[in-house]
């Protein structure tokens, strides 16, 4: 019982900070068509799935998304479902290959993984749902697909993959100090500062990319 109640507890802790990441996001002045914004708090929901497993990083998504409705969103249960979708594709993907091989090499798994079906799933389903919540013609939106959504997903599936991948240590390291989850069974070491450097270059590229594709630079 005392295990499910920390379990809870850190749960609804994760959720207020992927609500305040999204609120953070919200006041970048970075956007494409207007309406794209590129949300990071996929890397807090990723980072507590790959603590607690894809089913609870399913359950922060539907949490976040739905206060983000209620408060801030002005697209409705449309949009609802899109950011669902959207996050739950990446982060139960990721969740559930690291949780199979709870290895560095699992976790780059997992992440280049959940972003490539994150982007498939995302082309799919702005094709189908974006002219009923935005009121965009089809044949508007099928242009757009390839040289929009295609790289905007990809870049923002990009930048979360590399803050979960620099964040994630350190997160998990800060919470076992403070005995909030339980030691790892993995004694592996692996290359932390190759890995730290290798996400810092990832992110400052998508980084890069993102302002490019919205026309910023």
């Amino acid at each position: 019982m005392k295990t499910n109640t920390k379990k809870m507890t850190m749960m609804a802790l994760m959720a207020a900070v992927a609500y305040a990441v999204m609120l953070l996001s919200k006041q970048i002045p970075v956007n494409v068509l207007g309406f794209l914004t590129f949300d990071l708090k996929d890397a807090v929901i990723c980072i507590a799935g790959f603590l607690f497993g894809p089913l609870a990083a399913a359950g922060i998504s539907v949490m976040v998304s739905i206060v983000e409705m209620v408060t801030v969103s002005a697209t409705g249960p449309w949009g609802l479902l899109m950011n669902v979708l959207s996050t739950c594709s990446f982060v139960c993907c990721a969740a559930l290959i690291y949780r199979k091989d709870h290895t560095m090499r699992g976790a780059i798994a997992g992440l280049v993984s959940g972003a490539l079906l994150m982007t498939a799933a995302m082309l799919l389903w702005n094709y189908l749902i974006t002219p009923i919540y935005m009121g965009y013609p089809r044949e508007a939106v099928t242009e757009l697909l390839i040289p929009v959504f295609l790289p905007f997903n990809l870049i923002k599936a990009g930048i979360n993959a590399s803050l979960t991948l620099l964040l994630y240590k350190p997160v998990v390291r800060s919470l076992r100090k403070a005995h909030l989850v339980p030691e790892s069974q993995n004694t592996s070491s692996g290359h932390k500062f190759g890995v730290a450097i290798v996400a810092v270059v990832l992110l400052a590229t998508f980084a890069v990319l993102a302002l490019v594709l919205a026309g910023v630079i």
